[in-house]
């Protein structure tokens, strides 16, 4: 059978999926929560680690309590003018942080 095209047409193929013709008006998000897991040389460990460990926020949180811990251990005489600044910015960081979850509790 001969090739019919119209003038300025060219070669057109299109691909119909039902799940992108229903997702992608919404950014393709399938759940109610989507987490992008950006360029992860093993995406399956920090998608397992997510669902079965901790999630991000957890993991950060773990990760300020043990932070406060050390950072009330060092004089702040033995530190410099921008090391002192770097704690106090982080120390109102974690209040920051502190006053929202208080809100949602």
């Amino acid at each position: 059978m001969p090739t019919f095209r119209l003038p300025l047409s060219g070669n057109v193929t299109q691909s119909i999926s039902p799940w992108t013709m229903l997702f992608n008006p919404v950014g393709s998000q399938v759940g109610l929560v989507n987490i992008d897991l950006g360029q992860s040389s093993q995406p399956q460990v920090e998608e397992e680690v997510l669902t079965e460990v901790a999630s991000y926020g957890k993991q950060l949180g773990r990760i300020e309590d043990a932070l406060l811990v050390l950072i009330n251990r060092i004089a702040p005489d033995q530190l410099s003018a921008e090391e002192q600044r770097a704690f106090a910015d982080l120390r109102q960081l974690m209040g920051d942080v502190a006053k929202v979850k208080a809100r949602h509790r």
